[in-house]
């Protein structure tokens, strides 16, 4: 299993925010997982004839180290009383601090970590506060009128 930060929220709507947040810092989607009674995310796929059901065995993917089992029926008793969770796969210590202050700011109600030493180093956090795209600039000195022509007029045969 991956690397895991977890954070608990009292409710969905706090979760959602900071699903929103991490989205906007730049983690990619595929790697942040929100978990609760009217969304189940992920645990929807979990062979089992419950809810309850699919969360003990969602957690238990997350948690499967000795000593962590009691983590899938805490955290799915959690989910069913109203609240709900986010699932981080963090790449990288850049990664794990802003997730860690992300869910200090937001006042996530419980912090818990699986194996964050297994991972791949990526860095998909944002360092700066802006979205990196607003940086390009492809400067056009040419009689190109779109960026189709700019990129491809020199292998466009003219006609006469």
């Amino acid at each position: 299993m991956s690397a895991v930060l977890l954070a608990v929220f009292d409710d969905f709507g706090a979760a959602d925010q900071v699903r929103t947040q991490f989205v906007r810092d730049g983690f990619p989607t595929d790697r942040i997982d929100l978990t609760a009674s009217c969304e189940l995310g992920r645990a929807a796929l979990e062979p089992a004839p419950s809810m309850h059901g699919k969360f003990v065995q969602y957690y238990r993917t997350l948690f499967s180290d000795d000593g962590e089992e009691h983590y899938a029926e805490v955290l799915a008793d959690r989910i069913e009383q109203g609240g709900a969770t986010i699932t981080l796969h963090p790449r990288g210590p850049v990664e794990i601090e802003r997730a860690r202050e992300i869910f200090e700011v937001c006042r996530a109600v419980e912090v818990a970590h699986h194996d964050l030493e297994n991972q791949r180093l990526e860095h998909a956090a944002a360092r700066g506060s802006s979205p990196w795209l607003r940086a390009l600039w492809i400067e056009n000195d040419t009689d190109a009128h779109c960026i189709y022509c700019l990129l491809f007029e020199r292998n466009t045969p003219t006609t006469q």
